[in-house]
């Protein structure tokens, strides 16, 4: 209705700029105003000029129906179809309204108005209505000649009453000042009843807004409204709701059955997700009893990103983790009872061998073999340590004087060139260490550190160190003997990582008979402190050719005995 309002002012502008093209011509304006009748030679003379632009005038706005003057003045002959007598207009209602109001200017809906054709006053053609404009002229000064018009079909002007684009259920009339309907006749009326609309019309006039509902006989009409100021009148479109509360509750049951099909089809959606959850649940549920009642061998057949997906995940890392508890815990156990049993056979004559190992060291010091005494002492020691496996812990001290004899008894070979430097606080000789773990490294060192120019020199040194960093305790053994170069060392490292099945198909039998018949070597302390401690501690090598080799051990630190020795230790890790 707006837009509409738009484009029926802008016809409204564009009649008003024709009429005051019209009169603002000054030779038309004189013709007009001639004293006397004007001669053929100024009758072509206006035809040529001013009743040519106006024709032009005409032609050039196709929406113009018609552009009148109707001069008063008796000399002026008409020229149709554009000058004309006033005569022809003076019963007219709205001629007589024109020169009844003081302004110059006056707009009207013309309703069944005839158009003129010629100068015989009772011959017409066609009756149409028209939105006209009728204007005053006067020159010079207040001199009054005449009246301007200028029509335009109401069709034309007001386009939304005569569309097609309206369906049955709407249609759009005028209502002028004096009450007059103006409507296409073509269609049928919809809404209250002609004789009350303006009543209607006048008593929402005042109200907020340009739309209103009316009930009629029990159907509802929306009123929308446009005031066109110009013409003062109302432009109104009517539309029945009927169709509209019908589109509605047509759109209301679909809705319904729509929301209706899809909450069945989300009924049984979920039926059907709820019962692959309960039947995953049912699955883990009896996985765990049969877990619960003994059997950690237990498939769990739950797969997916879910959340249940995801727990029987956790679920069955949980089980192998379970398992390789119990696998090393049978291990352990496994090796517990073989060194028992290996105890077991070496005591079978253990005695035996002290008292002859204590006949021959007496025998020595009574001759005077004093160097032959001492290492029968160190030997007897080194016995009775290896010999008496009562527990797989033992502490630091212990190992230590361990290492002591065995150093001792290998410089008898070695000519005293081997020395043994301890920088171990005493505060730490009470921690507890794997029994026969060290003499493996220091053997190590003897075996492969040992060259002909070194032993020439000052000899082989082999130091032991200790300290704690964070939380862990750490032993130091390092020599200076010949070293490693880095591939050996690389290689040694990487040895000292792998697992069994990988050590045995990458080193071979062949290597590994060989390792075992070397002792217990680097590998087997690396595993049993893995197996006691977890794989966060055990050994680790460094080593530079021709200047040293270091091997570092990892364990817990389980403290000291002495308060004081706390202390210290507490500063010390701090």
């Amino acid at each position: 209705m707006q837009n509409e309002k738009r484009e029926v002012m802008n016809k409204i502008e564009t009649m008003e700029r024709s009429a005051q093209l019209v009169v603002s011509d000054d030779q038309l304006l004189q013709y007009a105003s001639s004293d006397t009748e004007p001669s053929a030679l100024e009758v072509m003379n206006f035809e040529s000029t001013s009743f040519d632009y106006i024709q032009r005038l005409l032609f050039n706005n196709p929406e113009i129906a018609n552009i009148y003057f109707f001069v008063a003045n008796p000399n002026i002959s008409e020229i149709w179809p554009i000058i004309y007598r006033e005569e022809r207009i003076k019963d007219k209602p709205a001629y007589q309204l024109a020169m009844k109001q003081n302004e110059s200017v006056l707009i009207e809906i013309l309703n069944n108005e005839t158009e003129i054709l010629n100068s015989n006053p009772s011959e017409v053609k066609r009756v149409k209505s028209y939105v006209s404009i009728i204007r005053k002229v006067y020159y010079p000064g207040n001199h009054y000649l005449g009246m301007i018009e200028v029509d335009m079909h109401i069709e034309d002007v007001f386009g939304m009453l005569y569309s097609d684009n309206l369906n049955e259920d709407s249609q759009v009339f005028i209502l002028d000042k004096r009450g007059n309907i103006h409507r296409n006749s073509a269609k049928p009326w919809i809404g209250v009843e002609t004789e009350q609309i303006g009543a209607v019309i006048a008593q929402h006039q005042g109200e907020e807004g340009s739309s209103f509902v009316i009930s009629d006989q029990g159907f509802d009409y929306l009123y929308v409204r446009e005031s066109i100021d110009k013409l003062d009148a109302e432009m109104v479109h009517v539309i029945s709701l009927q169709s509209t509360y019908a589109q509605i509750d047509q759109t209301r049951n679909q809705v319904v059955l729509v929301v209706a099909g899809l909450l069945i089809l989300l009924a049984i959606i979920t039926f059907f997700m709820q019962s692959m959850i309960l039947k995953k649940l049912h699955i883990l549920q009896d996985s765990m009893k049969r877990v619960g009642s003994g059997n950690f061998n237990v498939s769990i057949d739950v797969r997916g990103g879910d959340e249940i997906g995801e727990l029987a995940h956790h679920f069955r890392q949980m089980l192998n983790k379970i398992n390789e508890l119990i696998v090393d815990a049978v291990k352990r156990s496994a090796a517990t009872k073989e060194a028992e049993l290996q105890s077991l056979r070496n005591q079978i004559d253990a005695h035996f061998l002290y008292n002859t190992l204590e006949n021959l060291k007496m025998l020595s010091e009574v001759e005077g073999q004093y160097t032959i005494s001492d290492a029968l002492t160190s030997l007897g020691s080194i016995m009775r340590y290896n010999l008496k496996w009562t527990d797989d812990r033992v502490q630091l001290r212990d190992e230590i004087s361990h290492i002591r004899h065995y150093i001792a008894i290998m410089n008898i070979r070695h000519d005293q060139k081997l020395k043994l430097q301890l920088d171990i606080p005493d505060r730490y000789l009470n921690q507890e260490f794997l029994k026969m773990s060290l003499q493996p490294i220091v053997e190590n060192a003897l075996k492969h550190g040992v060259y002909s120019a070194l032993m020439k020199e000052e000899g082989l040194l082999i130091r032991l160190g200790a300290q704690v960093s964070e939380g862990t305790f750490v032993i130091e053994v390092q020599d200076n003997g010949i070293g490693m170069t880095e591939d050996q060392l690389q290689a040694l490292n990487g040895k000292l990582a792998m697992n069994d099945e990988e050590f045995h198909s990458t080193v071979g039998k062949e290597e590994t008979s060989k390792r075992k018949r070397g002792g217990i070597g680097l590998r087997n302390v690396n595993q049993r402190i893995h197996m006691y401690y977890g794989d966060d501690y055990g050994i680790a090598v460094d080593s530079q050719r021709e200047s040293f080799t270091k091997v570092t051990v990892k364990l817990p630190f389980y403290g000291t005995s002495g308060k004081e020795d706390q202390n210290e230790e507490n500063s010390d890790c701090g």
